[in-house]
């Protein structure tokens, strides 16, 4: 291990280039996080990799079913959460959120995220959704997202493809190309809300746009959520390793 320090906007970061060799391309690299750690006031921080004490009964989130699903703890090194459809027809799965709206974008008041995981059984299947997102208990209806105010990754179309949207008040950015899923494949996707100015987002740290969408950033509380539907033909898995979120105070 050698852990090196950077500095970037005022913002001094210490990583170590042989476990996170691609810290200096992902979106932590201007998070304030030593600052924090210093001082855990100027920011707000969740970091559920689901081991903790509370991970057995997955307390603290809510997960409610469209007809059917599941969400539960799987027997995985480094604790992994597992949304399971368990069905074949469209539509039906599970939509779980972490309860408590702890995150809203304001002026000021840089937002982080990221989460890895993975679709399994199978992937061109799966309509899925992760992000934050305001609390709604039917985020996917009928092959679209209907919640009014969210940021994230998303697929409804039963292609593997997804897309990173956004919505405020009801109205859609039209979504951008993120990424195309692999069977029981890792993906790590990450987004930085600056203020209310733009979005950036990256797939396995490697940046992929700034999206400059002022008039649709969602300003209203969102909590983490996670989405995982039939496309209406198998009966995929959806996979959380982990979900972070920092943002200033």
């Amino acid at each position: 291990m050698s852990t090196k320090s950077f500095w970037t906007e005022g913002n001094l970061a210490l990583f170590d280039p042989t476990h996170n060799p691609n810290f200096l391309n992902g979106p932590w690299q201007d998070c304030p996080m030593l600052a924090y750690l210093c001082d855990p006031t100027i920011a707000h921080y969740l970091m559920e990799d689901f081991d903790n004490i509370q991970a057995a009964t997955l307390a603290g989130w809510t997960a409610t079913q469209a007809t059917t699903g599941t969400w539960a703890i799987t027997d995985e090194v480094g604790g992994v959460a597992r949304a399971d459809c368990n069905s074949v027809t469209q539509g039906q799965g599970i939509n779980v959120q972490k309860l408590g709206e702890n995150f809203k974008c304001a002026a000021g008041k840089d937002l982080w995220f990221e989460a890895r995981f993975r679709v399994t059984d199978t992937f061109d299947d799966c309509e899925l959704f992760v992000g934050l997102a305001i609390t709604d208990t039917t985020v996917l209806v009928s092959q679209a997202n209907t919640a009014t105010d969210y940021i994230g990754w998303e697929c409804v179309t039963n292609d593997g493809i997804c897309l990173f949207e956004t919505e405020k008040a009801g109205v859609t950015v039209t979504g951008k190309a993120a990424m195309t899923l692999e069977e029981a494949t890792w993906a790590k996707v990450a987004f930085k809300v600056n203020g209310v100015t733009d979005i950036e987002h990256w797939v396995d740290d490697v940046k992929l746009s700034t999206t400059q969408i002022t008039a649709n950033i969602p300003v209203v509380e969102m909590t983490p959520t996670i989405v995982c539907q039939s496309g209406g033909t198998a009966d995929p898995l959806l996979d959380v390793d982990y979900i972070r979120c920092f943002q200033l105070r």
